[in-house]
């Protein structure tokens, strides 16, 4: 039976929610006593990102792993992600993923093994709970802002291998914040050409094409499929961007 974790609160069976604390927060509200309620709801945001600070201001340097929570022991991307967060460990960076299955397991599973540390950011979902076993340092979030808060804060670079809308949307928030130099231009990498050249492709020859973002905005996002270069790549920008903080 599947753990839910409502902030420190443990619920299984007939217990678990049907509807999350982020999607209750953001429904439409017919009656007025959203006025009334959604004040003191700006207390338990507050604490997630307290909380969240302190557990994660002194990690050091540190790389977030983004990717699907479907991908399978076995398959390329997960037995790719096992490699990155092992040498990202080797390297003296800790691991931060979003913490679930998938590549999220398989990222944390390498820096574990090799000894790490190893960062989980979890979501409250009614499909998906808790952290994966080999996460070291946890933490389990109501609110996807606050979480997301915390992937780009902590981290000097990002590694995104093949995923859904949750991985997109890990992947254009880090890319926007980049572009208009909210944060330092941190690496981004791309793994698996034949995952992401097709958006690639759309990127270039449509929304660059028709003037809605800057040809060069293409040079914030390096795709390979060799883990040696995804590596470098994402390793030396990190190291500049730590000696320009």
């Amino acid at each position: 039976m599947a753990d839910y974790h409502r902030g420190p609160v443990l619920l299984r069976g007939k217990n678990v929610p049907t509807t999350t604390t982020t999607g209750r927060l953001l429904q439409e509200q017919d009656a007025p006593d959203w006025l009334h309620e959604d004040p003191w709801r700006v207390l338990r945001i507050q604490s997630e990102f307290v909380e969240g600070f302190g557990a994660l201001a002194e990690i050091g340097p540190a790389i977030s792993v983004f990717g699907s929570s479907r991908s399978k022991p076995g398959s390329w991307d997960y037995d790719a992600a096992v490699e990155v967060g092992k040498r990202l460990v080797e390297e003296g960076y800790a691991v931060i993923t979003g913490g679930g299955p998938g590549v999220m397991e398989a990222a944390n599973k390498g820096a574990n093994e090799a000894g790490g540390l190893s960062v989980g950011l979890g979501i409250e979902l009614p499909f998906e709970q808790g952290v994966n076993e080999y996460v070291n340092l946890g933490l389990q979030f109501r609110y996807f802002f606050a979480r997301k808060t915390m992937f780009v804060k902590y981290a000097q670079g990002f590694i995104v291998l093949p995923g859904g809308f949750g991985t997109f949307d890990e992947l254009f928030e880090a890319l926007t914040l980049v572009q208009t130099r909210t944060i330092t231009r941190f690496p981004i990498v791309l793994v698996g050409h034949a995952y992401w050249d097709g958006l690639i492709n759309w990127v270039r020859d449509v929304v660059a094409e028709d003037g809605k973002i800057s040809p060069t905005d293409l040079d914030l996002i390096h795709v390979t499929d060799d883990l040696d270069d995804a590596m470098s790549h994402v390793i030396a920008h990190a190291s500049t961007t730590e000696a320009q903080a």
